[in-house]
């Protein structure tokens, strides 16, 4: 008990600019279940590159993203700020205006961990919105403000997402590989005219690419229907089948430069894997028991390993690797790709606990307010500080901002980060609680309250509390029963939306 004591506020205490990582890695995935790889338990898509990294880490069985969408999910984990306290966070169209402060603004994670002398970076999914101002964005000149000037010394992005328009990369504010004789038209309202749709060039279709709504079946680029409307800019077109490799090289190409800079880095990767549209290389077609949805698990894997291998070839295997997704998992999501059909069976929210299977499952998924739309797979690895054991500690992304920025030695200014705690002890494995509580939402604008193992959100006139302890499902509503916990629950919650 002495020893864990002393080693709780051994971690509570600055740590040196020796001690410090060399290297901080965020690699955010996309859609991604509890239960979707074999880390977590699926058997079917064996994850080789992150069963190792768990093996070297700790892996978490309760930690979560602050919401079951993507854009404010992504917002919180920069900000240290739940999403939810700022209007126009919800999910963003392609031709979003940018959510986040810049470094004038307010201080965020990469303007904090640019100051504490880290080269920092964004390399993949963007989808916090580019630009400022009422007039439509102009792809053709370079955007501003953008991850450049929220803290980011080097940006790669996808504007938005893989199934929305612009269907290009952006390289620090540029379009890659844009010719000015075809300039980028964007629209959300309407199409161009003689513009190829998935509504009316069925034919020109991807096997795996047909729409299951008017919603993606708009611009027709690379034989697979986008949400939203382009016209032009031919030459710099993506290939969705060459995505993973394309973010990944452009990662290990900023681990050499910083190396050779001799700078320390500090890198947010966020693939679009395993979102839709799923178009692995032909590599990975095939390769798991779970069809295409399994496929481009298995080249998420891919990818991680390369970026661990070109870590440790440069100089950063003091690294500190954080592994999260952006929300609970979701099977069909705009396209018929067979994943309903391939994955048949498959749980993907399954619960563990401790390292063991416990019986039923997690309810919930993407979009919702249930366990299963928050409840994220998590691993936190940093050699010589963590080594392969499994905790039940209560983790929020919303934690990171200040715990990164605290072990970097910074000081975080007054009124930044504002729901933001530094949990280093629980992310290394050495405490087993972890945070006091957290807050869940959805796109309804519903908010739970996880206190310990209970948690409390109020749907309607209706009020919901649950023991997670016996009751992973929330299948029993015990409100009714103790009506004295579910009103401090209440004034908890409501004193903290404050």
């Amino acid at each position: 008990m002495f020893k864990h004591l002393l080693c709780m506020l051994t971690l509570a205490l600055p740590l040196s600019a020796a001690e410090k990582p060399r290297a901080i890695v965020i690699f955010y995935t996309d859609d991604l279940g509890y239960n979707d790889t074999s880390t977590y338990g699926c058997d079917k898509v064996p994850c080789p590159n992150l069963d190792k990294l768990a093996a070297e880490g700790v892996r978490f069985t309760d930690a979560h993203s602050t919401h079951s969408v993507c854009t404010p999910s992504r917002y919180s984990l920069l900000t240290g700020e739940y999403a939810w306290r700022r209007k126009g966070t919800g999910i963003l169209p392609g031709d979003a205006k940018l959510i986040l402060p810049t470094e004038n603004e307010q201080s965020t994670l990469p303007t904090l961990m640019r100051q504490a002398g880290y080269r920092t970076a964004v390399i993949g999914k963007w989808h916090l919105g580019l630009g400022r101002g009422d007039t439509p964005t102009n792809w053709n000149r370079t955007i501003t403000p953008g991850p450049n000037e929220v803290g980011f010394d080097h940006s790669f992005i996808l504007a938005a997402t893989g199934d929305r328009v612009p269907c290009v990369y952006l390289q620090n504010g540029d379009v890659v590989g844009l010719d000015p004789a075809d300039p980028i038209e964007v629209s959300y309202k309407a199409p161009f005219d003689g513009e190829p749709l998935g509504s009316t060039h069925p034919q020109l279709l991807k096997k795996h690419a047909r729409s299951n709504g008017p919603q993606h079946n708009c611009a027709l680029i690379n034989g697979i229907p986008r949400i939203g409307y382009m016209k032009g800019g031919k030459s710099a077109l993506w290939k969705d089948e060459d995505m993973a490799d394309c973010l990944t090289d452009e990662a290990i190409r900023f681990i050499a430069e910083s190396a050779r800079m001799d700078k320390p880095i500090f890198m947010y990767f966020a693939t679009n894997d395993i979102h839709v549209p799923r178009d692995p290389h032909k590599r990975f077609i095939g390769k798991s028991g779970m069809g295409i949805r399994g496929d481009v698990t298995i080249q998420m894997d891919d990818c991680l390993g390369r970026l661990r291998t070109a870590l440790t070839e440069h100089g950063y295997s003091d690294c500190l690797f954080i592994f999260s997704s952006d929300n609970g998992p979701v099977i069909n999501d705009g396209y018929f790709d067979g994943s309903i059909r391939d994955c048949k069976g498959h749980n993907p929210v399954a619960p563990m606990s401790d390292g063991k299977w416990r019986d039923g499952k997690l309810t919930g998924g993407k979009y919702g307010i249930m366990e299963g739309s928050t409840r994220v797979p998590f691993i936190v690895c940093w050699p010589g500080h963590t080594g392969g054991s499994n905790s039940a500690a209560l983790i929020s992304q919303v934690d990171l901002a200040r715990t990164l920025a605290e072990l970097a030695g910074i000081e975080v200014p007054a009124g930044a980060l504002r729901d933001s705690r530094n949990m280093l002890p629980a992310l290394l494995g050495h405490d087993s609680v972890g945070a006091p509580y957290i807050i869940e939402s959805n796109n309804g604008g519903t908010l739970a309250l996880r206190s310990g193992s209970y948690k409390y959100y109020r749907n309607g006139k209706t009020e919901h509390l649950y023991d997670l302890s016996v009751d992973l499902q929330e299948q029993h509503n015990i409100a009714p029963e103790h009506p004295e916990l579910t009103q401090q629950l209440r004034k908890q919650l409501l004193q903290l939306r404050k």
